[in-house]
């Protein structure tokens, strides 16, 4: 993202936002699950 400038000030606005479904399934499973959750 570039800065933006104003008259006195120069700022960097970044967002993230993460929805929740109501209803949350277990998408991976075995191996795959453990590496992700694992960080590996």
């Amino acid at each position: 993202m570039d800065y933006r400038y104003g008259s006195h000030t120069v700022y960097q606005i970044e967002y993230h936002f993460v929805w929740v479904a109501k209803y949350r399934y277990k998408v991976l499973s075995g191996e795959v699950a453990v590496r992700v959750l694992a960080g590996v």
